[in-house]
């Protein structure tokens, strides 16, 4: 199953060019100086990026106008000595922190290990965790963080599940009824907290789909995907692949898949309904280990390579009813979609890693429905710098987890960012959030709240400050710093 993935990973690097649109891929202009891998948006603005096959992590700090383009790097805190893992679970805790758990190799050997490790911003140390007892593997798991923000981790070679508590660093087993096991499976958070997943290891039933309800911590069938979106059959052949799933503004879950096919999840009524089949591009297109993001118009960029593992990625938006054709970045005719990784950045735009030092951001046209953006109902007007404040509002979290990966990596951002914009020279700030109320989506009316922390070097004087979820920021409230 995962011999071609690792034999395409460490094989040399062919760098071709390829032509690119100036309203889409454009590389940073402070270009990486290491292979750049997972990347997760951090609720103070930057972005956290881990090197490819190693245990260092990198920072992009927008410049001082919000220009992730012309950002800078800077290096973070390495995690423990000999975790050097490959297609892992990674998410941003409730309070800031960063927990990264299992891999599927550790310096390039194939080991599935149990090996975790937690990052705290405030020290920029990584903490060792110990696994759920019991548990000799993790590996290329999924995770999520349940909207009561408690992060809840599957164990990619059996049907286990447990939680983790991020003050006492337990563990606690949870899950029953699921249908087979997790390997290659990913989860969707929907507006309900109900967790959803496609089985990629059900050789009786190869178009089931699974629910959880986090109350009980009980699977049961969430119906038939109608097509067959794994790359599995009723003997247990095929790689077991599969493709991600966005939730969307208007509630369906467009899932993907390493077939042709792609599905649509109704959270409303709970009803699957076929989705368009993927274009044919140098071969048929598929979704085999890709990641895939929604921007702020809706639609979902979906990262496509033929074959199961084959080279020559395509990108292309999906706009709920087809999909449309975009530029490719530089090194995409020499890439599998498996390699690539991505994450939705405060500005609506999408930054993409492939591996490489290639870093690129996507910048996608469209605009959002303002029913769709965060609204502040209740903040200081007068803020001090270097002191804790809390906001109020509603969609705080946005209406989706944003991108999704599935098994091998995670980069959800359904939590708010508070930027702030002084109005003399329009320079930008952002001000780290944490203990947000709720990490659940599509929230609606619902009061949410956060803290966050107004830099100590923020400039002074009138300002404006705007709550930004899901790329798309809320109306912006006229604020005083002193």
């Amino acid at each position: 199953m995962n011999v071609r993935k690792f034999l395409l990973m460490v094989s040399a690097i062919v760098v071709l060019s390829a032509a690119l649109s100036a309203q889409s891929w454009q590389q940073v202009t402070n270009h990486a100086t290491f292979t750049a891998s997972v990347a997760l948006l951090q609720t103070d603005g930057t972005v956290m990026v881990h090197k490819y096959n190693s245990t260092n992590w990198w920072k992009l700090t927008p410049d001082i106008n919000g220009s992730y383009q012309n950002g800078t790097w800077s290096q973070l805190g390495s995690m423990p000595s000999g975790y050097t893992p490959l297609y892992y679970g990674s998410s941003v805790l409730n309070d800031g922190r960063v927990l990264v758990e299992g891999g599927e190799y550790l310096n390039l050997s194939a080991v599935w290990t149990n090996k975790g490790a937690l990052y705290n911003p405030k020290t920029n140390v990584w903490t060792n965790i110990a696994p759920p007892t019991g548990w000799a593997n993790i590996g290329d798991a999924q995770q999520v963080i349940l909207a009561n923000g408690t992060l809840l981790q599957a164990n990619s070679l059996t049907s286990q599940q447990a939680t983790f508590n991020a003050t006492t660093f337990a563990w606690t087993s949870v899950g029953s009824g699921k249908a087979d096991g997790n390997d290659e499976e990913g989860y969707a958070l929907l507006p309900s907290g109900k967790i959803l997943t496609i089985d990629a290891n059900n050789t009786s039933n190869l178009t089931n789909s699974e629910i959880m309800d986090p109350t009980t911590f009980a699977w049961s069938s969430a119906g038939s995907t109608i097509v067959k979106l794994p790359d599995l059959t009723s003997n247990g052949g095929g790689s077991h692949e599969i493709g991600p799933m966005i939730l969307r503004p208007d509630g369906t879950v467009f899932a993907t898949g390493a077939t042709a096919n792609t599905a649509i999840y109704n959270t409303s009524t709970g009803v699957w309904s076929v989705g368009p089949t993927f274009p044919t591009s140098g071969g048929q297109l598929d979704a085999a280990d890709a990641p895939a993001c929604l921007l702020p118009s809706g639609n979902v960029l979906v990262t496509l390579s033929p074959g199961i593992f084959g080279t020559n990625t395509k990108f292309y938006e999906y706009d709920g009813s087809g999909f449309i054709a975009e530029p490719v970045t530089t090194n995409s005719p020499s890439k599998s979609s498996y390699e690539f990784r991505m994450v939705v950045l405060p500005t609506g735009q999408v930054l993409a890693t492939d591996g490489t030092a290639d870093v690129e951001i996507y910048t996608p046209t469209g605009s959002p429905n303002s029913a769709w953006a965060p609204t502040i109902t209740q903040v200081g007007t007068t803020l001090t710098h270097g002191k804790t404040f809390s906001i109020k509002g509603t969609q705080f979290n946005g209406l989706s987890q944003d991108c999704a990966y599935g098994d091998d990596a995670q980069s959800a951002s359904n939590y708010p960012l508070v930027r702030i914009t002084n109005t003399a020279t329009g320079h930008v700030f952002y001000a780290k959030t944490h203990n947000h109320s709720t990490m659940g989506v599509a929230t609606g009316a619902a009061s949410v709240t956060t803290k966050f922390d107004v830099p100590v070097g923020i400039e002074l004087g009138a300002s404006t400050l705007v709550v930004v979820t899901n790329g798309i920021p809320s109306v912006a409230k006229n604020v005083t710093i002193n």
